[in-house]
């Protein structure tokens, strides 16, 4: 087809998932946040390993267990390299660990910030439909159609409109899509011929928006 524009965005969520923790500072449940350290402890050819939080009010440390008696062995040295170094990317990525994080915590706050890099992958002059691929890194607590309203610069009830109309496609698909999370792969196609604004909307699509 050569009437699309196709656009990526990339999204990376900023500020990780805080657990709330029974914090002994302040003698109550506090959402506690990374502090971007590892602690390890070494016992023969055995590690522990945990990621330390501090509570966001006081600062009481908590350590939130990554693993606990594993054998050097059994690390790839990039790991262990990673471990001992405090690794940003590496721990960035637990940080990310919703699934682990859950089995330490009932209640995780997920902030939605996030910063999305828009790219222009093919372009038509006359195009009609509008193609969005989206690259995830991690998994932004962003809703898609709260993603979409607020980077296209149209409401939600217009693209449940849309939806409805059958005009909003996404790839892969599932029920009450929009209510769902932006994820890694997934491609959002927008039929938009006739649409007087057409125009507008893609020019937000394909650009950062305006602060």
């Amino acid at each position: 087809m050569c009437n699309i524009l196709r656009v990526r965005w990339t999204i990376s969520p900023q500020t990780a998932p805080q657990p709330w923790i029974a914090c002994s500072g302040c003698g109550s449940l506090k959402p506690f946040r990374s502090s971007g350290k590892i602690r390890l402890n070494a016992n023969g050819k055995r590690l522990d390993a945990w990621l330390v939080y501090k509570c966001i009010d006081c600062d009481k440390t908590w350590n939130r267990t990554l693993f606990e008696r594993r054998t050097v062995h059994d690390l790839a040295p990039s790991t262990l390299e990673a471990l001992q170094r405090s690794d940003p990317d590496w721990v960035r990525a637990q940080e990310f660990d919703l699934d682990g994080l859950k089995r330490r915590a009932k209640h995780i706050d997920e902030p939605s910030d996030a910063i999305i890099r828009k790219e222009t992958l093919q372009a038509a002059s006359d195009w009609t439909t509008l193609e969005i691929a989206m690259s995830v890194v991690f998994a932004p607590s962003l809703r898609l159609d709260r993603l979409l309203a607020s980077e296209l610069a149209i409401s939600r009830s217009r693209l449940q409109a849309l939806g409805v109309g059958g005009r909003l496609k996404a790839y892969p698909g599932h029920g009450d899509l929009l209510r769902h999370r932006a994820k890694d792969g997934m491609r959002i196609v927008l039929d938009l011929s006739d649409i007087a604004d057409r125009q507008a909307i893609g020019e937000a699509a394909a650009n950062p928006k305006q602060s």
